[in-house]
């Protein structure tokens, strides 16, 4: 039934002829489902791909798009060690205050701080990116449907309209994105980021690394929650197996007794 509804759909859109065209191109795409490494019950993120993530998103994304919900002090013991997660703070210029005097002063970032955000509020945001608003990503694997695998597909997606299908100027094509016309141009390039561990800067392990870096952003605690649950099914496991003990040895004298009554007439 579901089968020749869609054949009959797809039929009456090839007949409508360039608008039927321009209908199923705008058609979102399905998605891939790609192994991620971290998505098993028992597996943990990769904390190379972290680092390496989030150095395309400083060097790449933070331009336009922000991190609110993330703070250097989380970045240590994951990506980065203390003393460099205070170095990469120290290099950015704060907004504190007020002071004595009731004024608000600049001073430079504390692990406390959050990543700081491109734009002071929404409207300079709009204002910067022709009325388009660039969102937030900390939660931005949560906020998609299928977010890894849409976040990856949508970054390598751009390519050219297909035939029949027009963009507007200020506008790119992508078939991952709802509508199929996004107003962020493509961003990642072979050797567009300097991976410090000499990784190849490859357009597709940007997408992936970066993908994993807004992963653990959307669940910094999701590692340490799978080992939680671990240690939960190992106690429960125990208290299990004593209790069934403990039950058959209370109850096998009760339920193996034998009661003979002798009547005597």
């Amino acid at each position: 039934m579901l089968r020749s509804g869609a054949l009959a759909l797809l039929k009456h859109l090839k007949q409508g002829g360039a608008g039927g065209e321009q209908a199923l191109a705008r058609l979102p795409q399905v998605l891939a489902e790609y192994p991620w490494s971290h998505d098993g019950w028992f597996s943990a993120y990769d904390h190379a791909a972290i680092r390496r993530g989030h150095q395309v998103y400083t060097q790449v994304c933070a331009a336009c798009h922000s991190v609110n919900q993330i703070h250097f002090r989380d970045l240590v013991g994951v990506a980065y060690t203390e003393e460099e997660a205070k170095a990469m703070a120290a290099e950015i210029e704060m907004e504190d205050g007020p002071n004595d005097e009731g004024e608000t002063y600049m001073r430079p970032g504390r692990l406390s701080d959050p990543l700081p955000r491109p734009y002071a509020n929404e409207e300079a945001a709009r204002f910067a990116n022709g009325g388009a608003y660039p969102p937030d990503l900390s939660l931005i694997t949560k906020a998609r449907h299928d977010g890894q695998n849409y976040v990856f597909s949508l970054l390598l997606g751009y390519r050219e309209p297909p035939a029949g299908v027009s963009v507007r100027e200020g506008l790119y094509y992508n078939p991952y994105f709802p509508g199929g016309a996004i107003a962020m141009p493509k961003m990642l390039v072979d050797d567009g980021t300097e991976y410090e561990d000499g990784t190849p800067a490859t357009e597709s392990q940007q997408a992936k690394d970066v993908t994993t870096f807004l992963a653990w952003a959307a669940e910094p605690e999701a590692d340490d929650r799978k080992l939680m649950g671990v240690k939960w099914i190992l106690v429960l496991s125990l208290v299990y197996l004593t209790a069934a003990y403990y039950k058959r040895w209370k109850w096998s004298p009760i339920k193996s007794r034998r009661v003979i009554v002798d009547v005597v007439n």
